[in-house]
């Protein structure tokens, strides 16, 4: 019985989220965007910077991925991408780009 009380809890909690993610939507691009998400935080809302943040949505993609890559590697001089672009591998820093690449 008290498996039955946790099945049920599990899906009333798991249920909303479902429903929240857009029917076409893969998991990955779910995982994408939710990477995307920490990005607004300095490059704004769709990736339109308001202030001194730079503007990277609708940049093409294989540009904003050379710039990551570039930071993680050490190669081009930053105040903070050269740490946030190290907590991606280079896979799903190409993903992240790729997603700003599409926002127009």
């Amino acid at each position: 019985m008290a498996q039955f009380f946790l099945v049920v809890f599990a899906l009333s909690i798991s249920a909303p989220l479902a429903l929240a993610q857009p029917a076409k939507a893969s998991p990955a691009d779910f995982q994408t965007a939710l990477w995307a998400a920490s990005c607004m935080a300095c490059h704004g809302p769709e990736g339109r910077a308001e202030g001194t943040g730079m503007t990277i949505g609708g940049r093409p993609g294989e540009e904003l991925a050379g710039l990551m890559l570039e930071f993680k590697a050490g190669k081009r001089p930053a105040t903070i991408m050269h740490q946030h672009s190290k907590g991606y591998s280079d896979d799903e820093l190409k993903r992240i780009a790729q997603y700003f690449s599409q926002l127009k």
